[in-house]
Order: C-alpha cells, then sequence, then structure tokens
C-alpha cells in the first residue's frame, strides 16, 4: 500500500482544514479516477471506518481523498451549520481539481453526513464536474424521528448515485428510501447490507451467543465491509465507462 499524504485546504473565509489523499494502488486506465470521501458528524477522517474504506478502496484502483470538516478539525463538537459545510465540501473538490486527483473521473460522497453534504453540493451546482456519488448510509432522517426527512434536494443532483444502507439504519431504512430511489429513477442505485445498521455492522439479534462468536464475528464483519468496498468500487469503474 502507497504511504498516504496530506494536503492543508484554504476554506475561505472560514479557515482551513486537513486532507489526507490515499494514492490508488493499481494506476491502470480501466479504473482511474478519483473519490472524495467524507466523515459522518460524530467522527473525523481518522476514524477506522474512514481510514479503513479510504484504503480499501484505494486498493482497488481510485484515488481516494478525506478531509475533516472545519469543526471537526478545530476540535468542536457540534456540525457548523449547512452553508459552512458546504463551502468545505466545494474546497475539497477545488484542490483535488487543482492538482489533477481526479485522472479519469471524480466521485464525491461520504459516510452519513458527509454523503448528504456531498449531495447538497452536487444539487446546487451543475457545473461541478462529478461522475457521481457515493452515499454510505445516507441520513433520510434523525433516528426516531421520520417525519424530518432529508430528500428534497435529491432529485437536483442529476448524477448517478450508489446508496449503500444497513437493513436496519435507524436514520432510514431501504424501505423508507424505496420510494425516493423510484422517484430518481435510474440513475440511483440501492445496495442492501443485509442485517447492518447505520455503519453497516452486522449482529445476529435474537440468537444465543456462543463461544465460537467472539472469533467469528470479527471475521463476518470484514467480510461485510470487503463486499461494500467491492461494490463501491466495481459501481465508479461502471459509471465510469473503463
Amino acid at each position: 500500500m502507497k504511504n498516504p499524504s496530506e494536503l492543508r485546504i484554504d476554506v475561505a473565509p472560514h479557515g482551513a482544514t486537513s486532507a489526507i489523499v490515499y494514492p490508488a494502488e493499481n494506476t491502470a486506465p480501466s479504473s482511474a479516477g478519483a473519490l472524495i470521501l467524507a466523515h459522518g458528524a460524530g467522527a473525523g477522517q481518522r476514524s477506522p471506518f474512514i481510514t479503513e474504506f479510504a484504503r480499501a478502496i484505494a486498493s482497488r484502483g481510485f484515488d481516494v481523498v478525506t478531509f475533516n470538516f472545519l469543526y471537526t478539525e478545530q476540535r468542536r463538537r457540534a456540525p457548523d451549520k449547512a452553508p459552512v459545510l458546504e463551502a468545505c465540501y466545494r474546497a475539497v473538490i477545488s484542490a483535488v481539481e487543482a492538482t489533477g486527483g481526479a485522472k479519469h473521473a471524480l466521485f464525491i460522497g461520504g459516510k452519513s453526513m458527509g454523503g448528504r453534504i456531498a449531495t447538497q453540493v452536487a444539487a446546487g451546482d451543475r457545473g461541478i464536474r462529478v461522475a457521481g456519488l457515493v452515499l454510505l448510509g445516507y441520513p433520510l432522517h434523525p433516528p426516531g424521528r421520520p417525519q424530518q426527512r432529508r430528500e428534497e434536494h435529491l432529485p437536483s443532483v442529476e448524477r448517478p448515485m450508489l446508496f449503500v444502507q444497513g437493513s436496519r439504519d435507524a436514520f432510514g431504512t431501504p424501505e423508507e428510501l424505496a420510494p425516493v430511489l423510484a422517484r430518481l429513477g435510474s440513475a440511483a442505485v440501492l445496495h442492501v447490507v443485509d442485517g447492518g445498521d447505520h455503519s453497516f455492522k452486522v449482529s445476529r439479534a435474537g440468537a444465543p451467543p456462543s463461544p465460537a462468536d467472539s472469533t467469528r464475528a470479527p471475521a463476518r464483519q470484514a467480510a461485510v465491509y470487503e463486499d461494500v468496498q467491492r461494490i463501491v468500487a466495481e459501481w465508479m469503474v461502471t459509471i465510469s465507462g473503463r
């Protein structure tokens, strides 16, 4: 695995933030491209989930760029308002384009809130050259508040979107997403993680514990993550036309 490098990105007039570039392990033209992968509301770019997915997708042939939203970089707990979050994401896109990070196609997305902000950025600016969006656990609504929907802007994205959703995601189940995706048509693809929660963690709810569970569980979870990472990479290859 190639060593990641760091970038400093100016988010004028709000400050600056850091980004990490995970170079593609395989630079064959068939998979040349880049993915900007934003973190969720509660953890930054160095969280185990983001670093694991970034490394795994880079190993499958894509440059991956992660970054901290400004509130995370400044070690504040509450996320910034949407305009600042979106300004930060747009600054990262500009930086990746300026450094030539997207060799063939640029994809954006992220985990939970990070993916939602990516959709808002794409919906708000058709001029951004984005091939598609990767949404890992799209937060359709806050847990326990299904009436507070976050879907009105999605038809304005007008790019291919991959939704990866756990079957027991408290932020929106695949069943709740189904009518939303139906309105989006063929541009939206859904991959369901059977038994997965908002972070795709699987459980054997209702099954009695056994001594073997402690050794099987990590391998089972690793297999789930690996399957999602494969799906993401294969979808980006398909969308990029390579």
